[in-house]
């Protein structure tokens, strides 16, 4: 298969573009895969590190209110239009795909409108607005979740599930705790506000680490990388349980996931895919920056079944945090049954669900 792929600005679409390539590999090793992103996104070091070929094109996103830029952004995307279409010519391939982002929606269409085969995947339950755009235009649309079907063309959609829970799945239960100071053998959870952490998140795990100390369980918390020293200043270390760690980030945190009783996080698309493949009970705080709200939807599709507990960020307290966590890891029943309902919404095999997508529409 000559596959052509391009998703940017976010892990969350770039991580499902690479679970998909590496499921393409596994099928088919002759494969030729070529990756289209910017370069100043995400991508242009992510992908390059892993193998791939990988081209960029320049363009932006639109202003969501009146701007001279958005004249820019209209000539931006004409011309990425143009040179996505010698692209194509050139690298010939049997199918297109779009993960998401504004670089997403170039080469797609362009791809659609040479007729070539193509296929968007929506990882979030609100449909970001390039997937919106390119519905009209593409062959199918893959998505992660079903309340994402009725915003897309009926005819077109498939429900996939997210590719990168298929590579989470996959991994090797070979991390232990006690390289972060812990028992492995002790429920634990893990607190964790993205790669670059969470401000609120961070300032109310900090005034519960004195709470959480006291606890049989143990905590598992990452910082970010940007906040740890500021937080570490601020806290004197002998007041930090041995059932406490604290970390700036972890590079392979894929491999903890297996190891850890509980989630506390944000609701992104990524995550909610890795936590669902594994089962694992979470207490989800959405993030309110994001465009349309999107993590408070895509969260409330795990509370819905019982497989998460939602807690928002305005009303997120040290004390809330640590009565929502309490009532979750004090008692073994109610992560069972978590866990359960999470893996109900899970799909391990959401790589070769796309994979099969793809072979659908290739001529």
């Amino acid at each position: 298969m000559r596959l052509m792929i391009s998703g940017g600005g976010t892990g969350g679409h770039i991580y499902p573009a690479l679970a998909l390539i590496q499921e393409v590999k596994k099928s088919e090793p002759d494969s030729n895969i070529l990756y289209v992103g910017t370069h100043k996104g995400l991508e242009s070091r992510i992908v390059p590190d892993q193998g791939i070929d990988f081209k960029t094109i320049k363009i932006q996103g639109f202003k969501r209110s009146l701007s001279l830029d958005n004249l820019k952004t209209i000539g931006l995307f004409l011309s990425s239009v143009s040179k996505a279409r010698h692209m194509i010519k050139e690298f010939k391939p049997d199918v297109v795909v779009g993960t998401g982002g504004y670089v997403s929606g170039a080469v797609v269409f362009a791809a659609a409108m040479m007729r070539i085969p193509t296929v968007i995947h929506e990882q979030n339950s609100v449909v970001g607005v390039t997937n919106k755009f390119l519905s009209r235009f593409v062959t199918k649309i893959a998505i992660s979740f079903e309340d994402a079907r009725s915003q897309f063309p009926e005819k077109k959609v498939i429900l996939t599930g997210n590719p990168r829970a298929t590579q989470v799945v996959n991994i090797e239960k070979t991390e232990s705790l006690t390289n972060f100071g812990l028992k492995d053998q002790t429920p634990t959870v893990l607190i964790f506000g993205g790669s670059r952490g969470a401000e609120k998140i961070n300032s109310a795990t900090m005034g519960a680490l004195k709470d959480f100390g006291t606890k049989d369980y143990q905590v598992l918390f990452v910082t970010g990388q940007v906040h740890f020293d500021k937080l570490m200043q601020s806290i004197n270390q002998t007041d930090i349980s041995d059932n406490v760690s604290i970390k700036p980030y972890i590079a392979n945190m894929p491999e903890i996931l297996p190891v850890v009783s509980a989630i506390v996080g944000r609701a992104g698309a990524t995550s909610l895919a890795e936590i669902t493949a594994l089962g694992i009970p979470s207490v989800l705080i959405p993030s309110p920056y994001v465009t349309n709200d999107h993590q408070t939807k895509n969260a409330k599709s795990l509370v819905k079944v019982g497989a998460a507990e939602l807690v928002t960020e305005s009303e997120l307290t040290s004390s809330k945090l640590v009565s929502v966590v309490d009532e979750i890891m004090n008692d073994q029943s109610i992560r069972e049954k978590m866990s359960k309902q999470a893996k109900s919404l899970g799909e391990p095999e959401a790589a070769n669900n796309l994979y099969d997508v793809l072979k659908s529409v290739v001529k």
